[in-house]
């Protein structure tokens, strides 16, 4: 990701929902005037959810994201039907499209129940309306039970209803949050925040990872000066720099070593949990991590990414983490794994979630899994809060919050 390019972490998710052959593909294709989808007349051509980031005007940035039908067949359609239901977990705004020529189907009133349990805002889009067999509105809201305005007739052969399309889906992006901030309400304009980016062979080459240009990008826009350095120079650069930093932001695996350069009275937090706070569930992560004093022999410990990566031999999530826990605990446990959009249905067998910092993952989605763990009873942290917990500084990387009055915590 560039510092051009909005994050898809923070783009307007917007799933595209049906059976197949309804024309969802040739949907997304008439809303973004491009040929995004592959589109066929042979049932299933769809095989997998599709994301792909753009710019849909009015919206602005937005992730459109094609789904297979919810018709499949077999066992290989019930897992990608499986698949279609995961996505509504990421999904702010959701268009059910329906065959105007076939009707209403029992999958359709299925996946419209699922959206409104889940709260997602949604339009229901009756497609091909040029083959003139479109269900007029109020007999479709009734067997549907929603409101009229919810419902629309397009052809995305002809175009005939696509700028309406455009414009409710409009109406219903979220608004923004001009009060959600990584890091910049921590800051006040002319301060200096050092940022502490190790390179080492994990390191992505030749660029920043998403966290750290976020961060970066919030610390500018509040009129902050960023400096960033590898930890290796940090005592040289506090030297030069002629006062204390407002902020010190760190990648947690070199919290040890930061902290012992800082002196006592420089905040310090991570990347991690910055991330956490900015996601909503700084909170629920803080008292997540105090579970590590309380695991017993057998327990399993679930950790999460929300991307995929290459791993390397000495990997934080699958290597570094689990080793650092077993030498704090002195216990013999289990450790399972999940990244990309896999997430656990049973939760049950885990004493406790350690998620990554969630970067790639949108507000929703970040929120479910966090819903998900309440629902089960089951604790959650994240990287950063479990290494600062681990390594006994934990109340030192949450006091630069203690005084901002722009709480995100949920």
């Amino acid at each position: 990701m560039s510092f051009n390019t909005t994050p898809s972490s923070e783009r307007i998710h917007i799933g595209i929902f049906g059976r197949r052959n309804a024309g969802k593909s040739s949907l997304i294709n008439a809303l973004t005037g491009q040929n995004l989808a592959i589109v066929a007349d042979i049932k299933g051509t769809t095989t997998d959810p599709v994301l792909k980031a753009m710019e849909l005007l009015p919206l602005g940035p937005v992730v459109m994201i094609d789904t297979p039908g919810l018709d499949d067949t077999g066992d290989l359609g019930m897992l990608r039907i499986q698949k279609t239901h995961q996505i509504l977990n990421k999904t702010d705004i959701a268009v059910l499209v329906l065959d105007s020529t076939e009707g209403i189907k029992k999958e359709d009133l299925n996946i419209l129940q699922k959206i409104q349990d889940k709260s997602i805002p949604f339009l229901v889009v009756f497609n091909k309306c040029d083959a003139g067999h479109t269900l007029q509105a109020n007999k479709a809201a009734d067997i549907l039970r929603v409101s009229e305005e919810q419902i629309l007739s397009v052809s995305a052969s002809t175009g005939a209803g696509i700028h309406q399309l455009k414009e409710k889906l409009t109406s219903l992006a979220p608004s923004e949050e001009s009060g959600r901030r990584i890091a910049g309400d921590l800051v006040h304009p002319g301060d200096f925040v050092v940022l502490v980016v190790p390179i080492d062979k994990a390191a992505p080459k030749g660029r920043l990872i998403l966290p750290q240009q976020q961060t970066i990008r919030d610390l500018l826009d509040a009129g902050a000066a960023a400096i960033v350095v590898r930890d290796t120079e940090l005592k040289n650069t506090l030297d030069k720099l002629g006062r204390d930093p407002a902020l010190v932001i760190t990648d947690s695996q070199v919290f040890p070593q930061v902290n012992a350069i800082l002196p006592g009275s420089v905040p310090l937090t991570s990347f991690s949990i910055l991330f956490a706070r900015y996601k909503g569930n700084l909170d629920a992560v803080s008292e997540g991590a105090k579970v590590l004093d309380t695991l017993k022999d057998n327990d399993t410990l679930l950790i999460c990414e929300g991307c995929t990566h290459h791993r390397q031999c000495d990997d934080i999530g699958t290597v570094k983490l689990p080793d650092w826990i077993q030498e704090y605990t002195h216990k013999h446990l289990h450790f399972e794994f999940t990244s990309g959009t896999e997430f656990p249905a049973d939760l049950t067998k885990y004493r406790l979630i350690i998620h990554c910092g969630g970067c790639t993952l949108n507000e929703r989605e970040m929120k479910y899994r966090l819903k998900c763990a309440a629902d089960a009873s089951v604790p959650i942290t994240n990287y950063g809060t479990a290494i600062a917990h681990l390594k006994g500084i934990l109340p030192r990387t949450l006091q630069p919050f203690n005084s901002c009055t722009a709480s995100q915590n949920v």
